[in-house]
């Protein structure tokens, strides 16, 4: 996995993982690797990788079965959708309206032809 400097790991790893639940690559119910193997698998520590599943956990993404490991919730890709859109809709859209009006375009660039 190839990281940038502009965002810690932790998150980087979490947005993976959330890209993968929107991909239906994972779905709800499914079983992820373990803290160590996954970080591992990536070259990351493994304290950097519980980070990572302590903020999906805190987010309602994931859960720990003792002793048997972490798995995806249920409704983990609308947990998912619904943040990525409420964080597209206050962080990019702004930026994106800034843009356009910088740049004299109005949303008629987005019509069919």
């Amino acid at each position: 996995m190839n990281f940038n400097t502009e965002k810690p790991i932790y998150l980087q790893i979490v947005d993976v993982i959330c890209d993968r639940i929107l991909s239906g690559e994972l779905k709800g119910g499914d079983r992820i690797p373990s803290v160590r193997e996954y970080g591992a698998d990536i070259g990351v520590n493994p304290n950097t990788m519980m980070r990572s599943y302590e903020k999906l956990t805190a987010d309602g993404i994931i859960f720990n079965k003792r002793g048997i490991g972490y798995f995806l919730a249920d409704d983990a890709r609308e947990t998912v959708l619904a943040a990525q859109r409420k964080d597209f809709i206050e962080r990019d859209v702004p930026a994106i309206r800034q843009r356009m009006k910088l740049l004299g375009l109005n949303s008629s660039v987005f019509d069919e032809k």
